[in-house]
């Protein structure tokens, strides 16, 4: 019995926890169940989005799949924010902070209520890092659960998705589109429960935290509304008993190797840029020291294989039907991309996990083979120059165009910018600063979809360039540089840049300057000054105090 209640028996043992086991009779707990393992299932659902709207259902199922384990559940809840509704405004401020909330939440209570093991389940961008930090924390034996991906809307006979409505408010912005179709594609975009259906952040953190071996294999890639997310979700409550009875917790299984794996998922697929943020700082719970140089080292020998939006044309369901996100861990293990002797939460290694799949047929043309990729290596590259000396993260996905040296177009805020693009002010080889934007300038490093997504639908997506010390939606796409440190709150130089000074983005050489001289960077620094923080009271004030840059994962605490 101890051993399988390692912590909660604390709480549940001996005449002393008398007024303890009263509460938690008052719940349900029977005497059969203080013999148990107590597992908690920290669920996101919400209908604050669709990404979570479904959640709360599938916590049943792990609920259920933990009692027929022999183990008794407590399920409680963690908050959500929905990037997609808060896009464009202030609101997005919040969104990267809600990761730390998340993970706080999930520590608090699990810790306080003395729980053997955890389930957790998400559907949103900072549902998943918030998850796993909180899991790496408190390291008891725990599963994350995806909620799954949505299924593509329809309008006209085309799939369309959440970025195509982005894109759309550029289009009829420009006349490109009637009133009619604008709206169309707008009623049409999400058809109902799921994450983002392409290649965005939601379905790049379920594929990198199945590659870290914190998921069930084939999770990341189910959709959300089937019975075999279903199932996901019962198998995985029965497995949670097991890995109490295994004693095996997130830092057996959260290694180096492990962090390199997912590395390497998210760059054969393509990922979102916000993969980097979120790794580093999943590693930092953990004490693995993950920096910038781990995604260009690995970058460069692993090749671009999936063809997934935002830079490609198919989205997760199709990945789904050809094989899954675990199909495409079977071919890069086989050509030796993997680590295939990591532990994962099936109690196996990697290797063990995968031996059974059979390869990708040649009928399917979603994902490339190792002859033929979409590019020879990751599409996510790190720069450096006299604007990002602590690094860049620049997506190339797609791209036909991967260099621009061109006037700077500089903005205080995403809201300034936005309004020059519909308002025409931003011509063909201009290179747009939006800065004041970062973790803590921001606050909150908000993601610019609503500006990029404009910029694609005005017809400039291959011709201008961006860069920012704030952060990208998974589905940006175009020559765009975001995550710049130092950033301009603290004095980066992206802070005293000008309209008209000389940038150059150069991804094949890994390249970000502006043409002036170290003497005359260093002249405008010393009259520049810091701009009043945003706010000075609430949760905000304390992330900027506690914040730290994108090269570091902008996280809040330290390493354990």
């Amino acid at each position: 019995m101890s051993d399988l209640k390692k912590k909660s028996r604390i709480m549940t043992e001996g005449d002393a926890r008398a007024p303890n086991r009263a509460m938690l009779r008052a719940v349900g707990f029977t005497d059969e169940d203080f013999n148990k393992s107590i597992i908690g299932v920290a669920s996101a659902g919400s209908d604050v989005t669709p990404c979570n709207m479904h959640l709360n259902t599938l916590a049943e199922k792990v609920r259920e799949g933990i009692r027929v384990a022999g183990g008794v559940s407590q399920l409680f809840h963690t908050i959500t924010v929905s990037d997609g509704i808060c896009m464009g405004h202030e609101g997005m401020k919040y969104s990267l902070v809600s990761r730390e909330v998340i993970a706080d939440s999930i520590e608090v209570v699990s810790e306080a209520l003395r729980h053997d093991g955890i389930v957790t389940i998400g559907g949103c961008d900072k549902n998943m890092p918030g998850s796993l930090m909180a899991l790496a924390r408190v390291n008891v034996p725990s599963i994350f659960v995806y909620g799954g991906t949505i299924l593509p809307g329809t309008y006209k006979g085309k799939d369309i998705d959440i970025v195509s409505i982005f894109e759309a408010v550029g289009q009829y912005s420009a006349k490109k589109i009637t009133k009619e179709d604008f709206r169309g594609i707008e009623c049409n975009s999400i058809p109902g429960a799921g994450a983002c259906g392409g290649m965005y952040t939601a379905n790049t953190m379920a594929s990198a935290i199945e590659a870290l071996g914190m998921s069930l294999t084939g999770s990341a890639s189910m959709p959300a509304v089937t019975s075999r997310k279903a199932e996901d979700c019962y198998n995985a409550g029965i497995q949670i008993v097991s890995l109490v009875k295994e004693d095996i917790t997130p830092k057996k299984i959260l290694t180096q190797k492990a962090f390199e794996n997912a590395i390497t998922v998210v760059m054969a697929l393509g990922g979102s840029t916000n993969a980097v943020l979120h790794l580093m700082a999943i590693a930092k719970e953990v004490g693995v020291n993950l920096t910038l140089s781990d995604f260009d080292r690995i970058g460069k020998k692993v090749p671009h294989l999936v063809d997934l939006k935002p830079g490609g044309r198919y989205v997760m369901v199709d990945l789904d039907r050809v094989g899954g996100v675990h199909g495409v861990m079977k071919m890069l293990l086989d050509e030796g991309l993997m680590h295939g002797d990591v532990m994962t939460v099936t109690g196996k290694t990697l290797a063990e996990n995968l031996k059974d799949l059979s390869p990708f047929s040649k009928d399917q043309d979603v994902v490339r083979s190792f002859h033929n990729p979409l590019f020879p290596s990751g599409p996510m590259v790190i720069l450096h120059g006299n604007l990002a000396s602590g690094g860049a993260v620049c997506k190339i996905a797609g791209l036909k165009n991967t260099t621009i040296t061109g006037p700077a177009r500089v903005f205080a805020s995403e809201e300034e910018c936005y309004e020059a693009i519909i308002k025409d002010k931003i011509k063909a080889g201009d290179v747009i600063v939006i800065r004041y934007e970062g973790p803590k300038g921001g606050p909150g490093m908000r993601e610019m979809l609503a500006v990029t997504a404009a910029i694609v639908g005005k017809g400039l997506g291959e011709s201008v360039g961006l860069i920012t010390d704030g952060r990208f939606s998974g589905g940006t796409h175009g020559l765009v540089v975001g995550h710049i440190a130092p950033e301009a709150q603290i004095g980066g130089p992206i802070a005293i840049l000008q309209d008209g000074d000389q940038i150059t983005i150069n991804a094949d050489k890994r390249l970000l300057e502006v043409k002036l001289s170290d003497q005359e960077i260093s002249a405008r620094l010393s009259k520049w000054t810091a701009p009043k923080p945003h706010f000075d009271h609430g949760v905000m004030a304390k992330y900027i105090k506690l914040v730290s840059q994108a090269s570091e994962g902008a996280i809040t605490v330290k390493n354990n």
